[in-house]
């Protein structure tokens, strides 16, 4: 028998797309320093763009992106209008395919909405070959450890009165999550400094502890926040500036020992690159949909494990989980329970650490409720 009569084991096709437009809403609207400064309205639902991919031989993958406030309707136009380039690909060329998408829509930009939209694709492709390979996302490339540590953001947000703030932070520990963060950055900086000192207090000393001023300080409040929180032992102080400002990041890194975390805007790994070449963090936050899937998330943890730098993935801890367990340097996944109406699964949490689920691919399946919260679909090509 010839070499090219061979059959070839993985000469499978793309036939089927299904691209869905969600709006998630959220239990209560949720403020951060952006909406205390005027800058934003309080956010109200979660814009998701879920893909669904599947092959000639019935393979199939799920995967999604997200967009808080606008975004949501030009991410779902984008995707469906560059979908049809992936009808008939091989679903195993996914580095391959990520630049062939992000090519057909390069004259809106090779970062923003029209990576974030590809993104979704870029997921299910990683998902369909983990579950191809009956492995888990983590495992198939490579994981480093089965659990990882996780920390709350989301019952200390601005909105929250500080009595309940105090309850969120025990039913935090409850659940058995491993560190807590609290949202900072408002018009009077005494009352973030107020908060801050009382839930150290009431979470002692040891307990990790994180800060979030979304952006909402310049230089020099910066610098003085940055002073005035040194006594509080915080695992990070999280975006004291703008997310673009790679060169105001760097000097709080050097002139603080509090570390500084930053990164969760950024989308793109030449955004992430200029942030490690200037050692703009301590802690690097890069967030895989924003970034345009997994394909470019693990080209930015390649060159922030060659800094030096450590990690901790943004929101979408689903995802995260996965990423996390492969870094050498053990990161931190946020935990939010926003996302979760969407599945079917939830990830299990224990002596401040997130399980890895061991499930093929993500280990996820949509949840009856996202037929009633989508307002777009669309399928592209045949089902097999």
């Amino acid at each position: 028998m010839t070499e090219r009569s061979i059959p070839h084991a993985d000469d499978d096709r793309i036939t089927w797309l299904n691209l869905r437009s969600v709006a998630l809403p959220l239990a209560n609207p949720i403020s951060d320093a952006k909406v205390l400064t005027g800058r934003q309205k309080p956010m109200t639902e979660i814009a998701i763009l879920i893909a669904e991919i599947e092959t000639r031989d019935g393979h199939r993958g799920l995967g999604f992106s997200y967009s808080k406030r606008a975004g949501g309707p030009g991410q779902f136009a984008h995707a469906l209008e560059v979908a049809p380039n992936l009808i008939g690909e091989n679903p195993s060329d996914i580095a391959r395919l990520w630049d062939k998408l992000c090519w057909a829509g390069a004259s809106v930009g090779r970062s923003g909405l029209a990576t974030q939209a590809i993104g979704a694709f870029d997921v299910a492709l990683w998902d369909l070959k983990a579950r191809r390979a009956g492995l888990s996302l983590a495992r198939l490339l490579g994981a480093q450890r089965d659990s990882v540590r996780c920390y709350n953001t989301s019952g200390g947000f601005l909105h929250t009165p500080l009595e309940q703030l105090l309850k969120n932070t025990e039913l935090s520990r409850e659940k058995g999550i491993g560190g807590i963060k609290l949202k900072v950055g408002q018009p009077d900086w005494a009352l973030d400094i107020h908060r801050v000192s009382t839930v150290r207090e009431h979470l002692g000393e040891s307990f990790p502890l994180m800060v979030d001023a979304n952006q909402q300080w310049d230089r020099p409040l910066a610098r003085r926040m940055c002073r005035r929180l040194e006594p509080f032992d915080l695992i990070w102080i999280e975006e004291p500036l703008d997310c673009y400002d790679a060169e105001g990041h760097a000097e709080l890194v050097r002139q603080f020992d509090t570390p500084i975390a930053t990164g969760e805007m950024l989308t793109s790994p030449a955004e992430h690159w200029e942030f490690i070449r200037q050692r703009g963090a301590d802690f690097l936050m890069p967030d895989a949909p924003r970034v345009g899937g997994i394909t470019p998330y693990l080209r930015i943890r390649t060159l922030a494990e060659q800094a030096g730098m450590s990690l901790a993935p943004h929101f979408a801890m689903e995802l995260h989980v996965h990423l996390a367990a492969i870094h050498v340097r053990e990161p931190w996944v946020e935990h939010f329970e926003w996302l979760e109406p969407l599945f079917n699964e939830r990830l299990e949490i224990q002596n401040g650490r997130m399980r890895v689920p061991n499930r093929p691919g993500l280990g996820l399946s949509l949840s009856e409720q996202v037929a009633g919260w989508t307002v777009q679909q669309a399928e592209v090509g045949q089902r097999a």
